[in-house]
């Protein structure tokens, strides 16, 4: 692995302002147009396939070979889910800064979810570490308000799905190569969008704006794809982390620039106390492995 680190981070940035332009661009679709969410989860990741392709044909047949199909496929199918609850989410849609900052949470349900699963250690500071991180989660959602809306909660419902798919990639980068898990990433995700679909009888040819929109959205989750593997091949995951924080402003600004959100003032003690837990978390875990 070659480690480049400023390299590894002005990635994780693009990726990071790609995601917002993307974020963006869904809750402009779904204000704009009557599509539905299970409509741009599979064109977005059609397309995205298709601009992948070239890619995933340079790396071979031999990618392929695994002994944990069943399992791949098990963890495209979660890693669905929190599409689906995200897109929902912002199609619904709830504000950007709130989906973005709750989204953040998922590190903190794979931590959990390593010491329930995996049967990792977990030290008590980082129980707490947890907990103090899920307490801003509360913050922002604030479930106690007489306006609360149960919506509020899929992006939440997102960052669990995605926290078990890490925590299955991690048992999975123990046998295949970090190529193999992608690949089949973007081979499964199509066919499982198109089954969800067909299940929702929303089936309908997008017209012309919103393919246009689809393709940019597709397009856009091919460069931010591109660019975090970019950026995990040139740096350790842990010093990428704090540059993973900056798709908070990023998409906050965006909600502001197009939307004209602004944010209370409880996102950013909220968020303090998740990037806060975040941050420890992966320091211990950095420890951990030194030792």
């Amino acid at each position: 692995m070659l480690h480049h680190p400023i390299k590894g981070a002005l990635a994780m940035v693009l990726a990071g302002i790609v995601f917002a332009a993307i974020n963006t661009l869904t809750q402009v679709l779904g204000a704009n147009t009557n599509i539905d969410s299970a409509s741009v989860a599979l064109y977005q990741y059609l397309f995205a396939l298709l601009f992948l392709a070239p890619s995933l044909f340079k790396a071979g047949l031999k990618v392929l070979k695994t002994e944990h199909l069943w399992l791949h496929i098990l963890r495209v199918g979660i890693s669905v889910i929190g599409i689906q609850c995200w897109i929902s989410a912002l199609i619904y849609p709830i504000p950007i800064w709130q989906g973005i900052a709750l989204i953040m949470t998922s590190p903190l349900f794979a931590t959990l979810g390593a010491a329930l699963f995996l049967k990792e250690r977990v030290g008590f500071s980082r129980i707490v570490a947890t907990l103090l991180g899920f307490c801003g989660a509360m913050i922002i959602l604030k479930p106690w308000a007489d306006d609360f809306n149960p919506v509020a909660l899929l992006p939440l419902a997102a960052a669990l799905c995605w926290a078990i798919y890490s925590l299955m990639v991690k048992k999975l980068s123990a046998s295949d190569s970090p190529t193999t898990i992608v690949v089949y990433l973007f081979i499964l995700i199509t066919p499982f969008n198109l089954l969800n679909l067909v299940q929702t009888s929303h089936w309908a040819i997008p017209d012309a704006i919103q393919l246009g929109y689809l393709i940019l959205l597709g397009f856009l989750t091919a460069i931010a794809q591109l660019a975090i593997a970019k950026a995990y091949n040139l740096a350790d995951a842990a010093y990428l982390q704090p540059f993973d924080f900056l798709k908070l402003p990023l998409n906050v600004f965006a909600g502001w620039i197009i939307f004209q959100a602004e944010p209370p003032g409880r996102l950013w003690l909220g968020a303090c106390l998740i990037i806060f837990a975040i941050l420890y978390i992966t320091y211990q875990e950095s420890e951990r492995r030194i030792k």
